[in-house]
């Protein structure tokens, strides 16, 4: 899978709003010393709060939303006791929730044009995730080995070695500049991948050569151009230029003759490179905003907040690898063909998860409803997922040259790795990544150290992703980011 499977982060901002603090006006003083003030002239603080955050209040579907907007404008226990006679942040929350009327604005209206252009732009998406398999295609009878490794075929281990790498490094690397396109800096997303592409490229190149064996080299080579092309496509995804990567990944549809006639090495190379090469002077292209960026002072997002995104490319990676190794073509390459092919489809109904949530925030009235409404949202788009992926399946099973009929656990198998990568990306878009890496790293190592164990692995991962989804996504608090 190249590049990064990412929510873009949307225009506009969803922060939540800054409480109005109008100018204090002082309390007539009674003339006569030692008297009591008239109740009737000094205002209930809390009403004041009450009329002052009325908006929010009313379309709030739980009292925690209340709480959240009062610590995030810094209002203390302390300040809450003393102002306005409540333990705490919550129990203000719940007396204003109570107060104030539930009023929820008409959901917005859908924008003009044709409902499908998303799911046009995400199917786009998928294709150029899936299309640089063919390289692979091309360059089998250019890799082939003598001599394999740990049951693989020669070659392989270099190959596989470079493409985690790259996972890892363009993950990361992803984040950073997506959190820039967020703050609407694009010149410093573009300088972020500038700045970080090409040690991507070298690292992916550095760590193929280290685990290389003798007689490896040519799949070394490859894996250089491998890293190469992570790297440029990375850019290009992240700045949303996913057509200029298709045009570039045209001629690896030289492939399609390769699976059934024996091409001249020279013309295999040719393709390869070419494509290459385009792909390369895109992303330089798409880059150049970068060069003229002049420091402006901020030094950005913290790095270390890429780190997790980066682990999840890690784990999620291991998991399709080892999804990849089969004996059928469900079990083996074709695994990787249909999850690569599948990402399309998960990226718009990961934005439709999304896209529900918000409408169903705006029109229900407690949180009760909106867990309900949550949780059917997400079984029906996760069940969509799992029935895409599993036509996709069937379909590279039929069209592959020579492919025996699906195996059920080979399929179920396949499920379950697309149901843990599916709940991953979801809890990886709203922010949940640290938990969802390491649940797949640990499922990842499980298989890596006991291969008989990769369908308990998966499920399990995909167990406890479900349920870290359920308590975390079903909550109105987390979608007001």
């Amino acid at each position: 899978m190249s590049g990064s499977l990412w929510l873009k982060p949307p225009k506009e901002g969803d922060t939540l709003p800054a409480i109005p603090r109008p100018r204090r006006e002082e309390v007539p003083r009674t003339r006569e010393a030692g008297r009591a003030p008239d109740p009737g002239l000094v205002p209930d603080p809390l009403d004041e709060l009450a009329e002052r955050l009325d908006g929010f209040v009313a379309a709030a579907v739980h009292p925690d939303e209340v709480a959240a907007l009062l610590e995030s404008d810094g209002m203390t226990d302390d300040h809450i006791r003393l102002t306005y006679g409540r333990a705490d942040s919550f129990a203000l929350a719940e007396d204003l929730y109570a107060r104030v009327e539930r009023r929820h604005p008409a959901p917005q209206a859908p924008p003009a044009g044709p409902r499908l252009g998303g799911l046009a732009d995400c199917l786009l998406r998928g294709l150029v995730f899936a299309l640089p398999g063919l390289a692979y295609v091309l360059a089998a009878p250019l890799l082939a080995g003598e001599h394999g490794r740990f049951g693989l075929p020669g070659g392989t281990v270099p190959l596989l070695a470079g493409a985690v790498t790259g996972w890892v490094w363009n993950q990361a690397l992803s984040h950073r500049a997506y959190t820039w396109l967020g703050l609407g800096d694009r010149p410093a997303a573009a300088r972020a991948l500038l700045i970080g592409a090409p040690p991507g490229a070298l690292a992916g190149t550095g760590v193929a050569l280290a685990v290389a064996a003798p007689g490896e080299t040519p799949a070394a080579v490859f894996a250089a151009g491998q890293a190469l092309y992570l790297a440029a496509a990375t850019a290009l995804l992240v700045l949303g230029r996913e057509r200029a990567l298709l045009g570039a990944l045209v001629p690896l549809a030289g492939a399609v003759p390769a699976f059934r006639w024996d091409l001249p090495d020279p013309l295999r190379a040719g393709l390869l490179l070419a494509s290459l090469a385009a792909t390369t002077v895109l992303a330089a292209l798409a880059l150049r905003p970068g060069l003229r960026r002049v420091a402006a002072g901020r030094g950005g997002p913290p790095r270390a907040t890429s780190l997790p995104y980066g682990l999840f490319g890690l784990g999620s990676g291991l998991l399709v690898l080892h999804a990849g190794v089969g004996s059928t073509p469900v079990g083996g390459a074709g695994a990787v063909v249909a999850l690569t092919l599948s990402m399309g489809p998960a990226e718009w109904l990961l934005h439709r998860f999304r896209g529900e949530t918000l409408t169903r925030l705006r029109t229900l009235t407690t949180a009760r409803e909106f867990r309900r409404a949550a949780t059917g949202t997400l079984v029906l788009c996760l069940g969509s997922y799992l029935t895409v992926l599993t036509a996709l399946a069937l379909a590279v099973t039929l069209l592959w040259p020579g492919a025996p009929r699906p195996a059920l656990p080979h399929l179920l198998a396949l499920l379950l790795v697309g149901t843990a990568l599916w709940l991953g990306l979801l809890l990886q878009a709203f922010g949940a990544v640290l938990g969802a890496a390491t649940v797949c790293l640990l499922a990842a190592a499980a298989q890596t150290a006991l291969p008989a164990a990769g369908p308990a692995a998966t499920g399990g991962a995909a167990a406890v992703l479900a349920v870290l989804t359920c308590v975390l996504l079903v909550r109105p608090t987390a979608h007001r980011s």
